[in-house]
């Protein structure tokens, strides 16, 4: 009993620290996105306007994560609702930009700053404080398909591999919120 609880620990965490990683290279990619565009707008079509440049440059970079983050980082937990998904992940991502552009809007209107640098590096400080809110709000409530998508996606892989056994199945509705074994990666 013991020995299976630290093996689905040791999934579990596994699992976690993947979707990490995965969540990271999107990130970083997106940040680049973000703040290249960002730098580019500040200094050409939006000078003077650094809260707009940074919201435009998130904006877009924000379509770029929500692309990523379903097809790669989180795939085996996106929801068939795609429209619900896409409102979420919007919804989630706006509290983000707000929470960037914010940091711009501070530290050019109250704080007084007029140096782009010092602007520029306002909002990537608010980018990272934004990005631990997303991670959580991406795992636990965008990406988190119901367990009738799992019984659906299980069915189908049984389909598609017949030779997959199936553990057993919930005789109830709250055997059926029971946590989800994880399988090693090679199994995946």
């Amino acid at each position: 009993m013991i020995t299976t609880f630290i093996s689905w620990l040791r999934g579990l965490a596994s699992a976690f620290w993947r979707e990490v990683a995965k969540f990271g290279t999107v990130g970083a990619v997106a940040f680049v996105v973000d703040n290249g565009l960002t730098w580019v707008f500040m200094h050409s079509i939006m000078e003077g306007s650094p809260a707009k440049a940074r919201f435009a440059g998130a904006t877009i970079a924000t379509l770029f994560s929500w692309v990523a983050n379903r097809w790669w980082t989180f795939r085996h937990r996106r929801q068939s609702n795609v429209a619900r998904e896409f409102v979420q992940f919007i919804l989630i991502n706006g509290i983000g930009i707000f929470i960037s552009t914010g940091f711009t809007w501070i530290a050019r209107h109250p704080m007084g700053i007029t140096d782009n640098g010092t602007l520029f590096m306002a909002g990537v400080i608010g980018i990272a404080v934004a990005t631990v809110v997303r991670f959580f709000a991406y795992r636990y409530w965008v990406f988190n398909s119901s367990a009738e998508d799992e019984a659906r996606e299980l069915a189908m892989e049984m389909t598609l591999d017949p030779s997959k056994e199936l553990d057993a199945a919930p005789a109830s509705d709250a055997a059926a919120e029971a946590p989800k074994q994880l399988k090693p990666q090679a199994e995946q």
